[in-house]
């Protein structure tokens, strides 16, 4: 089994490409009962030792997290992410578990421990009742931008097309047995905590980092790795990181996903190497379109940011497709992504997938099946 891991050094991209790479955390559930289940150790204790360096603890013993390579080709990285879930998906069975691709625990029960890791008491002490639950499970897409005075004008240009994404990523409908009326609660849950939300605008990277350095001071933050603005420059790697939306439940979805953000990255530094200026969005505007995303997904309206009305959430996808077309077609993307969102408009977004599920017979479990069986990929 091949090993995959996003701390290889990146491959020297041909001029005008960009690498990308995905993080995934997912859900834990016991194999039998309606329950998380905090098995963690156990779990990275049967990962093979080939996809080891690949896999990871998030904050609850009740979630893992798999980091897929940097790489220039989305085919391959389709394979490495393929590999990691069904690797992790075996490990979760032999621990007595199942691997679950989604944004937040369906099912009551008592919240998880943490894992016992110095940061993660840290932040369960500093934040108290922000912190108790099961997990909240994103997709984190990492583009190659070494440079940060790049990076950051990138962040400003991108700000206005990443509720759709966030609709496009939807994938939490259900939580402590009901309906929320949400498409993503998990982003619900997830703006509880200080530093989560859109990216404001930026003057330059000084300009990031002093105010990084502030909401460290202020205690809100406790280090880089804890700004979880939906867009950042990564604290670890040399890219640019979105990280908006859920968990995608399957393979399709997190390329298609990853797509698009490596074409609105890379849209991005074209307009700016022209000199063109970032969109003005209104921070206040900017989150009430998160917030429509979230609620809706793709299966409702979204705002639309050019004119600050609503429109049917597809139409703004399709828009953001055109306006990305010849990134898309210069890193081979296009007619890939062209069949995932054909896909995606026949079965819906991962929440109204899983309403699909339930309808049929008002059971979660048939959700789960459903989830776990899309987990692993093909």
């Amino acid at each position: 089994m091949p090993t995959v891991n996003l701390d290889t050094a990146p491959p020297q991209a041909p001029p005008g490409l960009l690498t990308i790479g995905v993080e995934e955390e997912y859900l834990l559930l016991d194999a039998v009962r309606p329950e998380a289940a905090p098995v963690v150790e156990d779990v990275m204790d049967r990962v093979s030792p080939a996809l080891r360096a690949s896999v990871q603890h998030e904050y609850f013993r009740t979630q893992i997290e798999v980091a897929g390579p940097p790489v220039v080709d989305l085919a391959e990285l389709r394979r490495s992410m393929g590999v990691l879930r069904e690797g992790v998906a075996d490990a979760a069975e032999a621990a007595g578990a199942r691997l679950v691709a989604i944004g937040a625990c369906p099912f009551t029960g008592p919240d998880s421990p943490v894992v016992d890791q110095p940061r993660y008491h840290r932040m369960a002490e500093r934040f108290g009742a922000l912190s108790p639950g099961h997990g909240l499970n994103g997709m984190h897409v990492h583009v190659g931008v070494a440079d940060r005075e790049l990076a950051v004008q990138v962040l400003n240009h991108v700000r206005p097309w990443l509720p759709v994404l966030h609709a496009v990523t939807a994938n939490s409908p259900f939580y402590r047995g009901i309906d929320t009326g949400y498409a993503s609660w998990r982003s619900v849950m997830w703006e509880r905590w200080p530093s989560v939300g859109p990216t404001p605008h930026l003057d330059s990277y000084a300009h990031y980092r002093h105010l990084l350095d502030d909401l460290i001071a202020s205690g809100a933050v406790l280090d880089d790795a804890m700004l979880y603005w939906y867009a950042r420059v990564s604290a670890k790697y040399p890219t640019v990181e979105i990280r908006v939306g859920d968990v995608c439940p399957s393979l399709d979805d997190t390329m298609l996903v990853a797509a698009l953000v490596r074409a609105l990255v890379g849209t991005a530094i074209v307009d700016i190497e022209a000199g063109l200026p970032a969109p003005a969005v209104s921070q206040q505007l900017l989150a009430a379109a998160h917030w429509r995303a979230s609620h809706d997904g793709l299966e409702g309206l979204a705002v639309d940011l050019v004119n600050q009305r609503p429109r049917p959430a597809w139409h703004l996808l399709r828009r953001l497709v055109d306006l990305v077309r010849p990134q898309l077609e210069r890193h081979g993307d296009l007619e890939i992504t062209t069949v995932l969102l054909s896909r995606l408009r026949s079965h819906g977004t991962g929440a109204a997938r899983q309403r699909a599920a339930f309808a049929k017979n008002g059971a979660l479990d048939d959700v789960l099946t459903l989830l776990t069986t899309a987990t692993r990929g093909s």
